[in-house]
């Protein structure tokens, strides 16, 4: 899937990911798609509770060996 930003996440533990999430995510505009890389098997149930907080969008969702990589759009502010 196509990303207008990438964010890797790859090596840090919770709550990092999270919270370099929660800082990445304001410089994405309305609309745009961030990627998340990430390694810690906490961001599959962290990521997806942090979208449906802040009301964005979980695109997408894989796992890819080690990784689980998400899409997450920015709605509208």
């Amino acid at each position: 899937m196509k990303s207008d930003h990438t964010l890797d996440a790859r090596g840090l533990l919770c709550p990092e990911p999270v919270m370099m999430l929660h800082a990445a995510v304001r410089k994405v505009a309305p609309g745009e798609v961030l990627q998340v890389i990430a390694t810690d098997p906490s961001t599959q149930r962290d990521i997806p509770k942090f979208c449906q907080f802040l009301g964005y969008e979980l695109v997408e969702h894989a796992e890819e060996g080690d990784e689980f990589v998400f899409w997450i759009r920015k709605g509208g502010d």
